[in-house]
């Protein structure tokens, strides 16, 4: 269940209690999100859609431990992020969060085999372990065949997918997708869906998505609406088709 009320019970995975962001800019306070309160349950599948500007982009990365809020609490799987220092927050993203980005972020002169391992190196694995989970994830998102392969000599959706199975194979608590699609034609975009819809059925991951896609919404259990940063349940894509990135 997804809740925005700040009702639940605290045994959500994911709960955001009073947040606020503020960004100074040329003497002036920008508000980008305002007493946001949200709850999110362990295998949710969410979508985020709201016009550019709205916070959608600032929410995961506060979510992530990538940024702190100005006020407020975040609380994920039990940890209290807000207040961590940067050094265990940077253990606690290793372990817990797996971010998918629009430009895939991989590098270029590894092979994806070494893209993908490369989140596992930061942890006490052997190199058998990691082995054995970098050819697990790499299987999961149909590109075992490929790990030797370059991101060059691979296509845009490719590239996606090795992006993805970065995320997946250190077995982090959630994901953090921020417009998973936005960089790929209609085919490669429903195929990267496919492959989400399949992480939160199969493998019961909890996903947080940004998208701009009415069709990637579609794919969540939930879509909530971000605008002027403020965050609604229960938006219809019709609602938030128009303008939105």
């Amino acid at each position: 269940m997804v809740r925005v009320d700040g009702s639940g019970s605290g045994g959500a995975l994911i709960q955001v209690r009073g947040v606020d962001k503020n960004y100074s800019r040329a003497g002036e306070e920008i508000h980008v999100l305002q007493s946001l309160n949200l709850d999110v349950d362990k295998g949710e599948f969410v979508a985020f859609m709201g016009p550019s500007g709205s916070g959608k982009t600032t929410l995961l990365n506060l979510l992530g431990g990538l940024d702190v809020p100005t006020h407020g609490s975040i609380t994920v799987d039990g940890d209290e992020i807000t207040h961590m220092s940067a050094g265990k927050l940077t253990q606690w993203r290793a372990r817990h969060v797996g971010f998918i980005f629009q430009m895939y972020n991989l590098i270029p002169v590894l092979n994806a085999f070494q893209n993908v391992e490369l989140p596992l190196l930061l942890t006490k694995l052997s190199k058998s372990e990691r082995r054995q989970h970098v050819e697990a994830a790499l299987t999961i998102v149909g590109l075992a065949e490929r790990m030797n392969h370059y991101p060059r000599q691979l296509s845009g959706g490719q590239e996606q997918r090795v992006a993805i199975a970065r995320a997946i194979v250190a077995d982090p608590t959630f994901l953090l997708c921020d417009e998973p699609t936005g960089d790929l034609d209609r085919k490669s975009a429903d195929e990267i869906l496919d492959l989400l819809t399949r992480l939160s059925t199969e493998y019961h991951k909890t996903i947080l998505m940004v998208t701009h896609d009415p069709a990637a919404a579609e794919r969540a259990h939930t879509l909530l609406h971000l605008n002027k940063g403020v965050l609604v349940e229960g938006a219809h894509l019709d609602q938030v088709a128009g303008g939105v990135a």
